[in-house]
């Protein structure tokens, strides 16, 4: 049985992400900021449950030790977890402690998240690196609005080609646009079901040949 670890999942994607690899027979470690939340939702979907904040390094330390001690190894993280806060604001107008919080949430937690995990992964014949980015963090649909949440997924997208660059050669890494889903995050108007947004995410997970190093939407390769 594969193991696959899936941080911010007592909600939204994440959650229907690890629902959807539970039912398929895989050993789901769903994480959440929120230990109550968390438990919740671990026991609705038949997953285990593990207490992390990826905005906070002490945190994210204690979890990767925990980890390693209880399960030992790692086929699959998929860092999902993340904060959209700035969306009334712009980049000429930025709250910039804002953004620090955003980065440090969405970027730096997820990266360090990845390096403490690297042994867990490295004893997986088939280890995988999923990162959910967005279509704001693409260079070539950059635009306005949102500065902190749209750097932050420059920044995923950034680390992801610069890890695969550097450890591509015995991780599978990429990272994917969901697409605008209908979450607390993204709000009722949008047009993706959840079961939508997950699709790419299972694809990633399941499928046997599947691309390196990429950013991905609707299981196909875009643009940076």
């Amino acid at each position: 049985m594969k193991r696959v670890i899936v941080t911010g999942g007592n909600r939204g994607i994440g959650k229907q992400i690890s629902k959807e690899l539970s039912e398929l027979g895989y050993e789901v470690i769903l994480t959440a900021r929120s230990e109550e939340k968390g438990k919740a939702a671990a026991e609705e979907i038949n997953a285990d449950f593990m207490q992390l904040d990826v905005s906070d390094v002490k945190s994210i330390s204690a979890f990767a030790t925990k980890y390693s001690e209880k399960y030992g190894s790692l086929d699959v993280l998929i860092n999902n977890a993340g904060i959209f806060q700035d969306k009334d604001k712009s980049a000429h107008d930025p709250d910039f402690n804002m953004i620090r919080k955003t980065l440090d949430t969405n970027l730096l937690g997820a990266w360090q998240l990845i390096i403490e995990l690297l042994p867990a992964l490295k004893t997986s014949n088939d280890p995988r690196v999923i990162n959910i980015s967005s279509g704001l963090g693409a260079m070539n649909e950059m635009g306005a609005n949102y500065p902190g949440y749209r750097l932050s997924k420059v920044g995923m997208n950034a680390m992801t080609k610069m890890l695969h660059a550097e450890l591509g050669h015995e991780i599978n890494i990429n990272s994917m646009c969901p697409g605008w889903v209908r979450t607390d995050m993204g709000g009722q108007e949008a047009h993706r079901s959840l079961e939508q947004g997950a699709e790419a995410a299972i694809w990633l997970v399941t499928e046997k040949d599947i691309p390196n190093g990429k950013f991905l939407r609707d299981k196909q390769v875009i643009d940076w």
